[in-house]
């Protein structure tokens, strides 16, 4: 078949073709947002507020037994020393003495930088037989370096810091870490509510929008270019952005991120005195946001903040001596992963009942989010509705990976979550499950609908037309106006015969 040049009228809108709704927002974009969480979650979570002080080791140099000839010595000539020491020994100030309230500041230790880099061990030194486990890094701000790495943690760091000083204080306040994290997570939602509810009307306008697409589709089957204009043309007259979904995909994300750091970096750390401080841009002002009482500050290796949940202490677990409840006496560590049940040990896969929990929210609101309208044929939709379905599975495999406080968190996002679109679709795509639809369900109508805006009218004078005018002549003006004008009859009579 001999090709032919195609006209310029035949080219397609490269513009309008990336945002027509079937070919780049559904799948296409739910795989970049999988990709991009995992290689954020690679990349940034190693180094997100990294500590720039090397772990602390212990100093052998340090504990090594003094020497044999400094021990022999100073057994044989222990008087005099102790003489020339004893007579230079000052006596004490009196109270009166002006030097005496000196004496006190110069010998006062001075203040530990939670930050400063710790000693590490001297490389000539011999090993240390009984070696000590090195207490878990302070919890410091991340610092820009040439590593492109540590520049993007330090691009993340104040988020970083926003959400744990919010954390901090809210459990300064309650004094359980788990009552925190669901607190906060409802602040940070109820800040949130306008991106969301234009997330849930967008979705649901598009889901209107339906009927009058697949007419477009049909109408101009085969002339993709046409198609994407006359699509473009119906989202612009009933005031529809395909792409505002997006923006909250994008927050959940930048949210996620640093609340993992949070949890496995804030509260593992001894001392988080470093990330309590605020400093105001551009001046020299600094002060302490919130002040936390450590729980346990005589141990160098339990945290500031204590991590474990008492109220979740009844969750069950298996592990080598069967089947324990409660599986956590002392409380549900937040800081670690919850397992209910390892099941490929050496992979490090398990299963968790914080992460089935998780799931089965995450389920309903991709069910209410899910059009049951779907046009026989249209694969599209039906393959975005199975990916719904699909992906709030992937929380069972992360379950044994991520701390139970992540999960908490992500319940109480998808609660939230679910409350929002009932008030606004309603039960949604949620029913019919399995064939049956509550009673409810059927004629319900949600407190808060999507309506559809009218079409916009076109305006005047478009394409270098001359803008007609649009004032509105009275019924006299319009009736004088289609009545012809009576002829006037001429004077001048013809000649008679």
């Amino acid at each position: 078949m001999a090709s032919r040049r195609l006209r310029p009228g035949e080219i397609v809108n490269i513009r309008s073709a990336l945002t027509a709704p079937f070919r780049l927002s559904s799948i296409d974009l739910l795989a970049a947002l999988a990709i991009a969480f995992l290689a954020f979650g690679l990349v940034v979570g190693p180094v997100l507020a990294q500590d720039e002080s090397p772990a602390a080791e212990p100093t052998i140099a340090a504990e090594a037994s003094p020497e044999p000839e400094a021990t022999a010595a100073a057994e044989l000539n222990p008087e005099p020393e102790a003489t020339a020491a004893a007579e230079l020994t000052p006596e004490p100030a009196s109270d009166n003495d002006p030097a005496a309230s000196i004496i006190p500041e110069a010998t006062e230790e001075a203040e530990v930088d939670p930050c400063e880099p710790r000693p590490t061990q001297d490389p000539d030194a011999s090993p240390d037989p009984n070696p000590t486990e090195a207490p878990p890094e302070n919890l410091c701000p991340a610092q820009p370096t040439s590593n492109p790495l540590d520049l993007l943690a330090w691009l993340f760091t104040p988020i970083f810091k926003s959400i744990f000083i919010g954390l901090a204080f809210i459990y300064s306040i309650t004094g359980d870490i788990g009552i925190s994290i669901i607190l906060l997570t409802i602040v940070i939602r109820t800040l949130l509510i306008p991106v969301f509810r234009a997330q849930i009307v967008s979705q649901r306008r598009m889901q209107m929008l339906q009927p009058e697409l697949r007419a477009i589709q049909n109408k101009y089957k085969g002339d993709r270019q046409k198609i994407s204009e006359e699509q473009m043309k119906l989202y612009k007259d009933r005031g529809v952005n395909p792409a505002s979904g997006c923006l909250p995909a994008v927050l959940q994300l930048f949210l996620l991120l640093p609340m993992y750091q949070v949890f496995m970096r804030g509260l593992n750390a001894p001392d988080i005195s470093a990330m309590l401080g605020v400093k105001i841009p551009f001046t020299d002002i600094e002060f302490t946001a919130v002040e936390v009482t450590c729980y346990n500050p005589t141990d160098p290796y339990a945290p500031c903040i204590d991590p474990n949940i008492p109220w979740l202490a009844w969750l069950p677990r298996i592990d080598g001596g069967g089947l324990q409840i409660p599986g956590y006496p002392g409380g549900l560590p937040s800081n670690e992963p919850e397992i209910f049940l390892m099941v490929f040990g050496g992979l490090g896969l398990g299963l968790s009942l914080l992460a089935l929990f998780s799931a089965f929210f995450q389920l309903i609101q991709s069910r209410m989010m899910m059009n049951r309208n779907i046009a026989p044929g249209d694969t599209t939709a039906a393959t975005t509705n199975r990916m719904m379905l699909l992906l709030p599975l992937f929380s069972i495999v992360y379950g044994a990976i991520l701390p139970a406080g992540l999960f908490i968190y992500w319940i109480t996002t998808s609660v939230f979550s679910v409350v929002q679109q009932f008030l606004i679709n309603g039960f949604g795509g949620l029913f019919p499950l399995f064939g049956w639809t509550p009673g409810i369900a059927k004629d319900f109508t949600a407190p808060f609908p999507v309506t559809m805006p009218e079409p916009k009218a076109p305006e005047p004078g478009k394409n270098g037309d001359e803008t007609k005018s649009t004032k509105k002549r009275s019924a006299k003006e319009s009736a004088a106006g289609t009545i012809r004008p009576a002829r006037r009859r001429s004077r001048r009579r013809g000649r008679r015969r």
